[in-house]
């Protein structure tokens, strides 16, 4: 059912996704850096899961029906926009997502759900996930929507453990930011922007 060079175009096509700049492994690399590895990992478990919920919806429909629904599009493209968005001004505003000072820690629950709706909010991994996932299934070896599960729950994997790495090992950047407050300034701002411009490339996608 999963041909041996197809499932390794689709890995090596998935890691290529995976450290792509975004807002999810941003988030897990300033959870690493701010509050240690088990933040970041806990961070980068809800992005996977947060993919998951889009690769089930994908599976059972929902991600069509945004598709071909105008109504159902625009609502949860606003939501997926405005969450990104909120996200962001709030960085920017406060500049402590990516702190080495001692502040007051974020719940474990707290930093998991952030994580999930960041993924699970965001509209575009789930049209991703519809566009892309298919061109690696093939009906004549059985169950399409068994294969769509699999595909996709290594896409989730995957980019729980990309995510995972990132943030465990930005955690050495401590000591290079130590004493430098511009230089963090700067990481929260861009960390900032990249969560509105994400919001706002959603509130610019067109239905398809």
């Amino acid at each position: 059912m999963f041909p041996f060079d197809v499932f390794t175009t689709y890995t090596a096509a998935c890691l290529l996704l995976v450290v792509s700049p975004g807002p999810d492994n941003i988030l897990a690399i300033a959870r690493g850096i701010s509050q240690g590895r088990l933040a970041a990992c806990i961070s980068a478990s809800a992005s996977g899961v947060g993919i998951l919920f889009h690769v089930f919806a994908a599976t059972a429909g929902l991600t069509l029906l945004i598709q071909t629904s105008a109504i159902a599009f625009y609502i949860v493209k606003l939501i997926g926009a405005s969450y990104l968005i909120w996200l962001g001004v709030k960085v920017i505003l406060n500049r402590n997502l990516i702190t080495i000072e001692p502040i007051e820690e974020k719940s474990l629950k707290t930093i998991f759900a952030t994580g999930f709706f960041s993924a699970a909010l965001n509209p575009k991994p789930g049209i991703f996930v519809l566009a892309f996932v298919p061109q690696f299934i093939d009906p004549s070896l059985g169950n399409v929507s068994i294969q769509m599960m699999v595909y996709g729950a290594w896409f989730a994997l995957l980019t729980s453990i990309g995510f995972g790495f990132m943030g465990v090992f930005s955690t050495q950047l401590k000591k290079v930011l130590f004493n430098k407050p511009k230089v963090l300034q700067g990481l929260n701002i861009s960390a900032g922007l990249t969560f509105v411009s994400s919001g706002l490339a959603v509130a610019l996608m067109k239905q398809r």
